[in-house]
């Protein structure tokens, strides 16, 4: 196949793997990992109507260009918890990511460090967070949890995260029960790996995500987010947001930061896009605490449309996952410069110089600008 014909070039040491498409990339990738493992990767819940306009939703508001703004070389570089970041995209928690590649979570930490940014090592990793940690050499990571009915294992793990550096602890709080993945049940999909920190405690391997769910996660009150917080002395970020309320709820717990999500589409669909809920949240948190949004994109103008709509960082998943599938930790790390590439050429275009300028750029509605165009 030739280079006419994918949006990629196979990853070698001379010449790193070039991404000019999501898009391209996923197909590609979807080659390469074994049917089961990309349903459990690449799917969402029922008829996956939430995660396809996860995607689409973006075009719900537009950018509008700025051809006077006498301006070159957008600075990309941000911070979050006072961690320095070569752009505002970090790497979402994905579980068992050697389904995509031999080199799993190693082999991402390794790439976002190589980009310059942080990685959020999943519950579920099918590495160990010391291996992962290692992997990253000494790059800043988070650690994120789901809490266990079993405090014992809550204990385990995040005693592991303190130990071994990372910087914040994501409470996950959408999945206290499996949605309704309908690609891992055709595919009688049960994990082929095992996954490091379950192992410890007899679950992962042969087990389906839905059984795990089932016999280890609890339900998540705000004083669990106060209990996390003081056991681990770290800022605990919580996931899974969809509604200014939960926000507020999460704040007054005393929660260092509000991700803005729906896990991919993988929980409840039917349910909002995670970018139509983003602008009321951040309403409401109104800057007490950082704004983290992920879900569904596949290009620079998505981080735009985040940042303007009132996100600090976004994260990525499944793009990087291809990346890993197709690349290894080089795949990894030309998704976030193929990210990089994108946003630095929407703010040129757009006319913003610091990622501060996104967040101070009002976004139009296509609803409005197809209303003024009928009024006039």
């Amino acid at each position: 196949m030739s280079n006419e014909q994918v949006a990629y070039t196979t990853s070698t040491a001379e010449k790193p793997l070039q991404i000019t498409d999501i898009y391209e990339l996923e197909k590609v990738a979807e080659k390469l990992i074994p049917s089961g493992g990309w349903g459990y990767l690449h799917g969402g819940a029922g008829d996956e109507w939430t995660m396809r306009q996860n995607t689409k939703a973006f075009n719900h508001k537009t950018i509008i260009p700025r051809i006077l703004a006498n301006m070159d070389k957008p600075e990309l570089q941000t911070s979050i918890f006072g961690t320095g970041l070569r752009l505002p995209v970090i790497m979402a928690p994905v579980a068992a990511q050697g389904l995509a590649n031999e080199e799993a979570e190693e082999g991402t930490a390794k790439g976002v460090a190589a980009a310059g940014t942080i990685m959020a090592i999943s519950s579920y990793a099918g590495k160990s967070i010391e291996e992962i940690a290692k992997a990253g050499g000494g790059a800043p990571q988070w650690f994120q949890l789901y809490l266990s009915k079993d405090d014992g294992f809550n204990r385990y793990v995040l005693d592991q995260a303190k130990e071994n550096g990372m910087k914040a602890v994501v409470l996950t709080a959408d999945a206290t029960v499996g949605g309704n993945r309908e690609a891992d049940i055709r595919n009688h999909f049960t994990f082929p790996l095992p996954m490091a920190n379950l192992a410890k405690y007899g679950q992962g391997k042969g087990q389906s995500i839905a059984d795990i769910y089932a016999r280890a996660l609890q339900k998540i009150a705000p004083a669990d987010i106060e209990k996390v917080a003081a056991y681990t002395g770290l800022p605990v970020i919580v996931k899974g947001v969809q509604s200014p309320a939960d926000a507020m709820l999460a704040i007054g717990a005393g929660a260092a930061g509000i991700y803005v999500s729906n896990h991919g589409g993988r929980q409840l669909d039917g349910g909002p896009a995670s970018f139509d809920v983003l602008q009321p949240v951040a309403e409401a948190v109104d800057k007490r605490v950082p704004v983290i949004f992920d879900s569904g994109i596949r290009r620079g103008q998505h981080i735009f449309k985040a940042l303007a709509d009132g996100a600090d960082i976004v994260a990525i998943g499944r793009p990087a996952i291809y990346g890993l599938a197709v690349g290894g930790w080089e795949g990894v790390k030309s998704v976030f410069d193929y990210f990089y590439r994108e946003l630095e050429m929407v703010m040129q275009l757009a006319g913003t110089k610091t990622i501060e300028d996104i967040k101070n750029t009002h976004l139009v509605s296509r609803l409005k600008l197809h209303l003024d165009n009928t009024l006039n």
